[in-house]
C-alpha cells in the first residue's frame, strides 16, 4: 500500500486509521466467529450487540441526557429536510422559522415549505454566506413550532460559535460539527447528522429527539417517515444501514479513548488556529468567513487568482495534500479539518502555504 495521503475532503472525510483496520478486519471475519460483518443479521445478537453499544458510547460521547432517543437512519442528513416538516408541520395552518446561512439551509428551507409557513428570519446569502447572525440580529415568531438553523456551513467556512438564545423549540443540523465540541444537548428538540464527516462513513443519519416531540406527526404521514416509528422499534423496524452504524460505534470508541468530545474541541481549536494564522499572516491568502464566524471544521480561502489556486490545489496533491479544491457554488480552496483528521497534516499544509506563496507572490 502507498504512503497514505492527507484527505481535506469535506465528505466523506478521513476517518481515525485504526478505525479503518479494525473494520478490515471485522468485514471478512468479524470478531473471529467466521462470517463477515456485513453478512451477520440485523436481528442476530450479534448486530444487536454493535447496535445497542454503538447508542451508548453516543450517548456517553455527547451526554444525551435519558429522555432523549438516539435514532439511526437511512436516507442521508438531507432526508431530514423533508422528515422534520412533515413530522411537526402537518396538518395545517402550522409554521416555523429557518435561518439562512447556506445551501443546506436554503434546501432544507425549500422542503419544509411543502409543510407549512416558513419565515426565514436572517439570511446572509447576500454576502456569499460569508457570516452567521448573532442572537439579535433575527426575532423568531412565538407562533413557530421550531427554530432551525445549521451549526456549521461546511462550503462557506461558516459556524455558529453560540446557539439561538430562545424558547422556540431548537432544531439543529450539526452535520459537519457534530462532536467536535461540548454541546448542551438539553437545549434541542431534534439534532441530525449524516455521519460520513466526523462520525464514520456515509450511509447513516443520526437523530437525537427528545421523547415528547415523538408524537408530533399525523395519521398522514408515511409510516417510515414518522420518528415513533423508527423509536419504537430501535432503529430496526427495516434492515438498517449496518456497517455504517458499525464504523460510528468504532469512532466513538475512539473519541472517548483520545480523551472524549472536551479534548477534541481543544485539538480542534489548535488545528483551526495554526490553519487561520497562516491565512492571516499574508495578503496572499484571503478567507471567506468573517473572523467572528469561521468554522473549526470547514476552512474556505481564496488565493489573488483563479489560476494561482489550480496551481495551489494541484502542487498540494502532488505532495500527497488532497482535496483542497472548493466547492463549486464559490471557488477556491477549502481545507476540512474534522476530528479525525491528524495535526501533522495541517502542519504540512501550513508549511506549503508558506512555501507556496513565497514563489508566488
Amino acid at each position: 500500500m502507498p504512503e497514505r495521503i492527507y484527505n481535506f475532503s469535506p465528505g466523506p472525510s478521513t476517518l481515525p486509521y485504526s478505525v479503518l483496520e479494525q473494520a478490515a478486519r471485522d468485514i471478512v471475519n468479524y470478531r473471529d466467529r467466521g462470517i463477515g460483518l456485513i453478512e451477520l443479521s440485523h436481528r442476530s445478537k450479534e448486530f444487536m450487540a454493535v447496535a445497542e453499544e454503538t447508542e451508548a458510547l453516543v450517548r456517553e460521547n455527547m451526554n444525551v441526557p435519558d429522555n432523549y432517543k438516539i435514532l439511526f437512519l437511512q436516507g442521508g442528513a438531507s432526508s431530514q429536510f423533508y422528515m422534520i416538516p412533515m413530522n411537526f408541520l402537518a396538518g395545517g395552518g402550522k409554521k416555523a422559522t429557518y435561518i439562512n446561512t447556506g445551501t443546506w439551509s436554503k434546501k432544507a428551507i425549500r422542503e419544509a415549505r411543502l409543510f407549512g409557513a416558513i419565515d426565514v428570519a436572517y439570511s446572509s446569502e447576500d454576502t456569499t454566506f460569508n457570516r452567521v447572525p448573532s442572537t439579535g440580529e433575527y426575532t423568531v415568531d412565538p407562533a413557530s413550532e421550531y427554530l432551525y438553523f445549521v451549526s456549521n456551513n461546511t462550503i462557506y467556512g461558516t459556524q455558529f460559535k453560540s446557539f439561538p438564545e430562545t424558547d422556540t423549540l431548537l432544531v439543529c443540523d450539526m452535520s459537519s460539527d457534530i462532536l467536535s465540541r461540548r454541546v448542551d444537548v438539553s437545549r434541542f428538540g431534534l439534532i441530525f447528522a449524516g455521519a460520513q464527516k466526523n462520525m464514520g462513513p456515509a450511509g447513516v443519519t443520526i437523530v437525537i429527539i427528545r421523547d415528547d416531540l415523538l408524537d408530533r406527526g399525523d395519521d398522514s404521514i408515511p409510516t417510515m417517515l414518522r420518528y415513533k416509528t423508527h423509536a419504537d422499534k430501535g432503529s430496526m423496524f427495516n434492515t438498517p444501514p449496518c456497517f455504517a452504524i458499525y464504523c460510528v460505534g468504532e469512532v466513538m470508541k475512539w473519541l472517548k479513548n483520545n480523551g472524549g468530545v472536551a479534548a477534541m474541541e481543544r485539538i480542534n481549536n489548535e488545528k483551526a488556529s495554526l490553519v487561520y494564522d497562516a491565512i492571516d499572516a499574508t495578503d496572499f491568502y484571503r478567507g471567506h468567513a468573517e473572523v467572528g464566524s469561521r468554522s473549526m471544521m470547514n476552512i474556505s480561502f481564496n488565493l489573488p487568482t483563479a489560476e494561482l489556486e489550480a496551481k495551489f490545489i494541484a502542487e498540494a496533491a502532488a505532495i500527497g495534500l488532497d482535496g483542497l479544491k472548493g466547492h463549486r457554488s464559490i471557488g477556491g480552496c477549502r481545507a476540512s479539518i474534522y476530528n479525525a483528521f491528524p495535526r501533522d497534516g495541517v502542519v504540512r499544509l501550513v508549511e506549503f502555504m508558506a512555501e507556496f506563496a513565497a514563489k508566488n507572490s
